[in-house]
C-alpha cells in the first residue's frame, strides 16, 4: 500500500467517524434548540423516565441497534430519526470529502458543515415550522469560504446568488401577503435563502430552488390527494430547501453541465 493510499483512507476513515459522532450532537440540537434548551445541560437522557444516559449507549449507530432502539431502563422506544441523523451526517460527510478534497480540504469542511445544518434545518423545520437564525447565520459563514476557494466559480458569482436569494425571497414574502393576505413563507425562508445563494453562487442556487420547487408541488399535490379538501395541511419549505441546496451543491456543477450540453445539442 503506498503512502498516498493509506492517507487518503485514514481522510476517509476520520470523515466518517466525524461525521457519525457530529450527527449525534446534531440530534441534541434538533431536539433542544428550537425548545430554547441548552445544548449542554443537563446531559444527555431519557425523556420519558430522565434517565442519564452513559457513554457506552452514546455510541453512534451500535448502540441503538443493541438497545433495539429502547431505553435500558425503563425500554421506552427512542425514535429511530436519531439513528438516521447519525448515518445520514456520516454519508454527507464522506461525500464532501469525495467531492471536495481534491479541489481544496476547506471546501470539503465547509461542505461538511453546511450539510449538518441542513439536517438540523430539515428536521427541526419540519417538527416546529422555523427556520432558527443561528443554521442561515452558519450556513452564510461556511459560504464565505467557499466562495474564498471556489475555482469553478468567480467570488462575485456567491455574491449574486446571495442577492438573489434576498430578493427573490422577499419579493415571495411581501407578494404573499400583498395579494393571499397572509404569509406564504416565513421570514426564516429569506434570511436562509440569501445564505444558501451565498454558499452555492447564482448558477447553483437557482439549481437548488428549481430541485426545491419541484419537491414541494409534487408533495403537496399528493398530501392534498389523499386529504379532504378542508383538512389540507400546511407544509413547511425549508425541507424542500435543505434537499434542494444538498442537490445543487453536490451535484450542482454536473447537472447544468449536461443541461447546457443537452441544450446546446438541440439547438445544432
Amino acid at each position: 500500500m503506498g503512502v498516498e493510499t493509506f492517507i487518503t483512507i485514514c481522510i476517509y476513515t476520520m470523515a466518517a467517524i466525524l461525521g457519525l459522532c457530529v450527527g449525534s450532537f446534531l440530534n441534541v440540537v434538533i431536539y433542544r434548540l428550537p425548545r430554547g434548551m441548552s445544548l449542554f445541560r443537563p446531559g444527555s437522557h431519557c425523556p420519558t423516565c430522565g434517565y442519564t444516559i452513559k457513554w457506552y449507549d452514546l455510541i453512534p449507530v451500535l448502540a441503538y441497534i443493541l438497545l433495539g432502539g429502547r431505553c435500558r431502563i425503563c425500554r421506552g422506544k427512542i425514535s429511530s430519526r436519531y439513528m438516521l441523523v447519525e448515518i445520514a451526517n456520516c454519508l454527507l460527510w464522506v461525500l464532501s470529502v469525495w467531492v471536495f478534497w481534491q479541489q481544496s480540504p476547506i471546501y470539503a469542511l465547509a461542505a461538511a458543515i453546511i450539510s449538518s445544518v441542513l439536517i438540523c434545518l430539515f428536521f427541526v423545520d419540519l417538527e416546529h415550522m422555523i427556520i432558527l437564525n443561528r443554521f442561515s447565520i452558519t450556513v452564510a459563514v461556511a459560504g464565505v469560504a467557499v466562495m474564498l476557494v471556489d475555482n469553478t466559480t468567480v467570488w462575485y458569482d456567491h455574491i449574486i446568488g446571495m442577492v438573489a436569494g434576498l430578493v427573490v425571497f422577499m419579493a415571495l414574502y411581501y407578494g404573499s401577503i400583498a395579494v393571499l393576505h397572509q404569509e406564504g413563507m416565513g421570514l426564516g425562508d429569506v434570511k436562509y435563502a440569501a445564505a444558501a445563494g451565498l454558499a452555492l453562487g447564482w448558477q447553483r442556487f437557482i439549481l437548488a430552488m428549481l430541485v426545491a420547487s419541484v419537491l414541494a408541488a409534487v408533495v403537496m399535490i399528493v398530501s392534498n390527494r389523499v386529504q379532504k379538501a378542508d383538512k389540507r395541511t400546511e407544509h413547511p419549505f425549508g425541507p424542500f430547501l435543505a434537499l434542494g441546496t444538498l442537490v445543487a451543491l453536490f451535484a450542482g456543477d454536473v447537472v447544468i453541465d449536461w443541461y447546457i450540453g443537452f441544450l446546446f445539442s438541440q439547438l445544432i
